[in-house]
């Protein structure tokens, strides 16, 4: 068939795929995506006010081709960030940090840092309540492992002991967070049940 611009239409030839099967599995959403929503609609019921903490930083270098098109093209991290959400529950301070690992058998203390475990403690100190979100992304379980349980693992690791947490530990003295369509990480469930 010839159309008014006088080439030719050619058709790719038709390829039959097996019909895959729908995967809700894996839902393309990182743990923060998913605390993001959920403090989204905690606020949006009027159950919280918790937010992500802004990362200060300290631009040096900007380039400015024109007005609208600013570049930032040097910039350093004013100081180490402590952790990454806080906000209020029922009168109640929260604060906590996301982490997710692949790891299946074990989360790695690695992926935490001794400013933020000494903040962390500040918090229990002074009463807050203090947590860590830990999502392990191949199993895709979200656990809620609160801070005074972090602590001794912390200082085991720093006396030369194991520098992870097994997975099987993080089940028993954890919380596992079921994922919800609505309120996809719903971590204040869990605080309900442990400190209120």
């Amino acid at each position: 068939m010839k159309y008014p611009n006088g080439q030719r239409k050619t058709h790719a030839p038709i390829q039959r795929s097996r019909q895959k099967k729908a995967d809700f599995s894996n839902r393309g959403m990182t743990l923060e995506e998913d605390i993001n929503q959920t403090n989204q609609a905690y606020l949006r019921e009027g159950k919280a006010v918790i937010h992500k903490k802004p990362t200060p930083v300290q631009i040096v270098d900007v380039d400015f081709p024109k007005r609208s098109a600013a570049v930032i093209r040097e910039a350093y991290f004013k100081q180490a960030s402590t952790t990454d959400y806080n906000g209020i529950y029922k009168g109640s301070y929260i604060d906590f940090e996301a982490k997710e690992t692949k790891n299946k058998t074990s989360f790695p203390l690695s992926n935490i840092h001794d400013h933020q475990v000494q903040h962390m403690k500040q918090i229990v100190e002074h009463g807050g309540i203090c947590f860590i979100l830990i999502r392990f992304s191949l199993l895709e379980e979200t656990f809620f492992f609160a801070a005074e349980k972090l602590f001794p693992y912390w200082e085991r690791q720093t006396k030369g002991g194991r520098k992870s947490i097994p997975y099987k530990d993080i089940q028993q003295e954890g919380h596992f967070i079921p994922f919800k369509f609505h309120i996809r990480v719903d971590y204040l469930s869990v605080i309900d049940e442990m400190y209120l």
